[in-house]
């Protein structure tokens, strides 16, 4: 295996993850702070990421489903039940609570709200797909990953991302592990990192057109 195998999978999520990390230290404005992530995210992912990304979807009927489908999941708690998202398991101090990812100024800004959509809809479901379930989901099978096909299934690395993946999404962590599991088992059955990538983002534009259209910033993470 080359030894910097796993850096076009890797160094996208690093640079998004890094952007988090900021913006928790230090919030720069909305339109400032969007068009930095679009721009440096795009920058990685077509200059170091590009060699591996594969946006085949050969079973794309099957994956726009999936996608809505886990919309709907991720929705279905707080419409069912007012007032889910502030039990103690979803906010506390380990977890913090859900709150808007953009300013009130942010909320009405069209150029904020565009450049947000494009991250959501088409860098966030690459750059997590290429790490979560293309590199991850394989290098817990073997440190020489490449010799792993995509979709092979062992519990520890379909859990260990599942719980991971879920652990990402701070207060939204259960519907963050349902859609890990369904993630991971399509990739499983589907083999294809296209598919996956267009299932996220199917999920992703969903759920960007409900944030902007309901007026439910929390789920901007």
């Amino acid at each position: 295996m080359p030894r910097f195998a796993a850096v076009p999978y890797v160094a996208p999520f690093a640079v998004f993850m890094g952007f988090i990390a900021l913006n928790s230290v230090y919030r720069l404005p909305d339109l400032t702070d969007q068009i930095l992530r679009v721009t440096v995210l795009s920058l990685v992912l077509i200059f170091v990421a590009r060699p591996v990304i594969d946006l085949r979807a050969p079973h794309w009927p099957s994956s726009l489903l999936l996608g809505a489908a886990v919309f709907l999941i991720w929705i279905a708690p707080d419409l069912i039940f007012p007032g889910y998202r502030h039990h103690w398991l979803f906010e506390n101090v380990i977890l913090g609570a859900p709150k808007p990812g953009l300013t009130a100024a942010g909320q009405t800004h069209p150029a904020v709200l565009a450049l947000r959509t494009i991250r959501a809809v088409i860098l966030v479901p690459i750059l997590e797909e290429l790490f979560w379930r293309a590199w991850l989901m394989r290098w817990l099978i073997a440190p020489d990953f490449e010799t792993v096909p995509l979709g092979k299934y062992t519990p520890l690395s379909f859990w260990a991302v599942a719980l991971l993946f879920a652990s990402e999404h701070g207060s939204f962590w259960d519907v963050g592990l349902v859609t890990g599991v369904i993630y991971n088992a399509w990739m499983v059955k589907s083999k294809s990192l296209g598919d996956l990538i267009f299932t996220h983002a199917v999920t992703n534009a969903c759920l960007s057109a409900y944030v902007i259209g309901a007026g439910k910033w929390e789920y901007w993470l």
